[in-house]
């Protein structure tokens, strides 16, 4: 897992190849999220089983509210085989006080 500010994690996020990937509620998510992410809740008693189903082969660049889900998150992933993961540090609030556009 690489950590990346908001601005790096912007960054790489406008390459398409990246999957943005919401790991908070689907109630936070509904609130405001970042652009094309996909929401799958780490809290979730399905989260291992949802999260499966994606490309191990991908890159998923993962927020949450202000971080510390996001990096189990990504622990989980790895332990199941993704290779490649970005964690947002800070979060979407993060992401939010820089400035950076959220849709609701």
């Amino acid at each position: 897992m690489i950590n990346l500010d908001a601005a790096a994690f912007e960054s790489k996020i406008s390459d398409t190849k990246v999957v943005v990937l919401d790991v908070r509620t689907s109630d936070e998510y509904a609130e405001s999220h970042i652009a094309n992410s996909i929401n799958i809740d780490v809290l979730s008693d399905y989260f291992t089983t949802n999260i499966s189903q994606l490309d191990k082969g991908c890159t998923y660049a993962i927020y949450c509210r202000s971080g510390k889900r996001s990096t189990d998150a990504a622990s989980i992933m790895k332990e199941i085989g993704f290779t490649s993961t970005i964690n947002l540090t800070g979060g979407i609030t993060s992401w939010i006080e820089t400035g950076r556009p959220v849709f609701i």
